[in-house]
């Protein structure tokens, strides 16, 4: 399913300017815009499309509108974990009903903070009870757990577990792409490890600067496969800082700031995370060469 998919956009939910709601029809506009510069699948319902503060029922309708939305263009892999073992299962059940979900991102869960062992059980209790496949979501920065790479390795092996989505050191990463199987998928979720996944074997990235920048990753991609190393690895070099520039405040709301500056009305975000004021704005446009992007 992912067999050919190098670059993958976690995508973020747009909201109407008061926040009450999820605007479908700039999340259509974003998703085609995404699709012509090299996207080729999406994470929804992620960390960067704010799903700690959408509802059950808001995620469900946010599913079943992307699915019509993208209609069949490429895969789609539906956030759907958290720290509550039966209650991923329970959500996973119903998200499993909307035909044209190919898979499911779970993340290790937070809060918590289970030992190694008790990840291994949750994640094969989910496995066993998920009619679709489960990617692993390891990200340490945000879940106050870090899911060693020999787990990540182990888990590789049971059934029904065909991925992850690892955020962590680069040299973890080439042990996980290392002692897997080329069947088992392997995205880095760090922008600035884009290039170095594809050239260690993983399967390539799950992004967010491809909000804005997707089409200089696909051109890195293919400058890559063309034999161009140099080419690939310049493009990686100017993309890096603008990559840290999008994380310099409270995530999504940098790539959405970049987005409404760049005609995709995606709203603000919804609390905790605030919109970047004018000061911040400045700053991060400054970074991003916005002015660039909009030419």
């Amino acid at each position: 399913m992912l067999e050919n998919v190098d670059l993958m956009t976690a995508i973020v939910t747009p909201f109407t300017d008061d926040g009450q709601n999820i605007d479908f029809d700039a999340l259509e506009k974003l998703t085609n815009h995404l699709l012509d510069t090299g996207s080729k699948g999406f994470v929804i319902g992620g960390t960067t499309g704010e799903t700690p503060t959408l509802t059950e029922v808001e995620k469900l309708l946010l599913y079943k509108r992307f699915v019509q939305i993208v209609d069949e263009r490429v895969p789609i892999i539906a956030g759907v974990g958290s720290n509550n073992t039966q209650g991923t299962i329970d959500f996973i059940n119903k998200v499993a009903e909307i035909k044209g979900i190919d898979m499911v991102l779970v993340v290790v869960p937070y809060y918590n903070k289970p030992n190694q062992r008790g990840m291994i059980a949750h994640f094969e209790t989910v496995a066993d009870n998920s009619p679709l496949p489960v990617m692993i979501y390891n990200i340490p920065g945000r879940t106050g757990v870090l899911m060693e790479k020999e787990t990540v390795v182990t888990l590789s092996q049971y059934p029904n577990i065909d991925g992850v989505k690892q955020c962590n050191t680069m040299e973890d990463l080439e042990y996980i792409v290392e002692h897997t199987s080329d069947d088992f998928a392997v995205f880095s979720g760090e922008d600035a490890q884009a290039l170095f996944a594809k050239v260690i074997g993983a399967n390539g990235v799950v992004s967010v600067a491809s909000h804005i920048y997707g089409d200089l990753i696909s051109d890195m991609y293919t400058q890559l496969e063309t034999g161009d190393y140099k080419a690939a690895g310049a493009i990686q070099r100017e993309l890096t800082p603008k990559m840290a520039a999008l994380f310099m405040y409270p995530s999504p709301s940098p790539t959405k700031a970049a987005l409404n500056e760049i005609g995709y009305h995606v709203g603000g975000c919804r609390l905790p995370i605030l919109p970047l004021n004018d000061e911040e704005k400045d700053i991060l446009f400054n970074k991003l060469n916005i002015q660039e992007v909009i030419k």
